[in-house]
């Protein structure tokens, strides 16, 4: 057992009424009434330990509001403590020991989780990307080839335009040969002239 305290910064602010242990005689504080038996419930150096504490508060303790949050206790009158334990219980080790693993263990797992997210969000990219790519090249691909279209329309529009006004040409001739032609002939058919 450690020797009567009253330094408040480093008394254990989360504790829970523990039972006396074998062995150990009840003490009393500085106000002359018998210390209650606290055990720490942080998560701290001291955890699990047990110490003695002064029964008297200076104001009253508050009331909890859930089973899972407990506020911290109010000072004691007389500000006076003692640790019973000198050194944390076995399973209070085992608690910090394996609260320290599984704390380890979930930083490697949002790691892996971190890494996983980024290198899938690369693989997306990357998957975007390259269907940026193809779909550039397939828009490009099809722009040439209705570019190749439209010349090769326009040139089977020009030669048929071309053969349309050549005959067209040679109809303008044919005609213009049989009006000569006919003018020509005037009088000079085998009917009268005043038949015709």
């Amino acid at each position: 057992m450690s020797l009567p305290c009253s330094d408040q910064s480093i008394r254990p602010r989360k504790m829970q009424s523990a039972s006396l242990p074998r062995g150990v005689k009840a003490v009393r504080c500085w106000c002359g009434d018998v210390c209650k038996v606290k055990e720490v419930t942080d998560f701290s150096d001291w955890l699990g330990m047990k110490f003695f504490m002064c029964a008297n508060y200076e104001s009253d303790p508050p009331e909890s509001i859930s089973a899972y949050v407990r506020p911290p206790s109010p000072p004691p009158l007389c500000m006076y403590y003692r640790w019973i334990d000198t050194e944390m219980p076995d399973w209070a080790v085992t608690e910090i020991r394996e609260r320290g693993r599984r704390a380890w263990a979930s930083l490697d797992l949002e790691e892996r989780r971190e890494k996983a997210e980024a290198e899938e969000k690369a693989e997306q990219k990357k998957e975007w990307e390259d269907y940026c790519v193809e779909q550039r090249a397939f828009l490009d691909e099809m722009i040439r080839k209705n570019q190749e279209e439209k010349l090769r329309l326009e040139e089977v529009y020009r030669q048929r335009e071309q053969a349309r006004e050549a005959e067209r040409e040679r109809k303008r001739e044919r005609a213009r040969a049989a009006k000569a032609a006919g003018e020509a002939g005037d009088g000079k058919g085998k009917y009268p002239r005043w038949t015709q």
